[in-house]
């Protein structure tokens, strides 16, 4: 009697063993799908506690209020060119998947409150 596997037999095996490791791959699809929704959940939560924390009265404000201050605010030049600066560039997302570039200084005149109130007053003037 031969020890050796049909061809049959290794066709099964294989099957089996191709089977087991798309549930590995299900499994671990499963896994980063979840990992990314909490992700996103915290980031949501951290940049809506900054928000809060750099709008006066933001808790009194309804959502539409906040999300219409918001549009007009980005629409101004001063906010477009921040923006901008903060931006990664090209380079450092390929050269490390998706680590974002340091923000570029600001001259203390135009830290974040100063900028805040300035974009805060344009949105006002041009709702008004």
């Amino acid at each position: 009697m031969s020890t050796r596997k049909t061809i049959a037999e290794k066709i099964a095996e294989t099957r089996k063993a191709i089977e087991q490791h798309e549930n590995q791959m299900k499994l671990l699809l499963q896994k980063q799908k979840e990992q990314d929704r909490k992700d996103r959940t915290r980031r949501l939560i951290e940049r809506g506690a900054i928000l809060e924390s750099l709008i006066p009265s933001a808790d009194s404000l309804t959502n539409e209020q906040i999300k219409l201050f918001l549009g007009k605010t980005i629409q101004t030049e001063f906010a477009r060119r921040v923006l901008k600066e903060l931006a990664p560039t090209p380079a450092a997302l390929t050269a490390a998947g998706t680590v974002q570039a340091e923000p570029k200084a600001t001259r203390p005149s135009q830290g974040v409150g100063a900028s805040t109130a300035h974009t805060t007053g344009n949105a006002a003037r041009k709702a008004g």
